[in-house]
């Protein structure tokens, strides 16, 4: 069992990767990277022990995707390419992974190290992939130590 969960981790840290390259690079977060992740995120909070329970995940998973949606159509009338379907889906994996508290703290350190990102290189479109996975391992951190 052990080996399941290790290559379920490692393969979502592949997918992982691949989705802050492609975000960085192309300024888009592919599904076939992004879906993977979410189902492995899935089968690990269902079969492993994490730091919640499935019911919790699925919760954080709808609001980070309804949060996603509202910051997007909020954004929408000052730049019509804010906030991508990609980067909202990501935030619903984050729910999957993380959990509401998890996801909160994610985005919280995510917008501003890529707020800081973006106004130190004076960039218009800031890449969301990796800064929300910065947030989410320092996320993962926070509550296994602190909570």
């Amino acid at each position: 069992m052990l080996a399941i969960f290790i290559i379920l981790l490692l393969t979502a840290g592949f997918c992982a990767v691949m989705m802050c390259t492609q975000d960085w690079k192309n300024r888009i977060i592919p599904d076939v990277y992004l879906f993977p992740f979410m189902l492995i995120g899935l089968l690990v909070i269902a079969f492993f022990p994490w730091f919640f329970d499935f019911g919790e995940s699925v919760i954080a998973a709808a609001i980070g995707y309804g949060l996603g949606i509202i910051m997007g159509l909020l954004f929408k009338k000052k730049s019509p390419d804010a906030i991508g379907l990609g980067d909202v889906k990501l935030m619903a994996a984050g729910g999957i992974w993380l959990g509401v508290s998890g996801l909160a703290i994610s985005l919280i350190i995510s917008c501003a190290l890529g707020g800081i990102w973006g106004l130190l290189k004076k960039q218009k479109f800031i890449p969301f992939a990796p800064f929300f996975f910065i947030g989410a391992i320092c996320s993962l951190i926070i509550i296994m130590f602190l909570i």
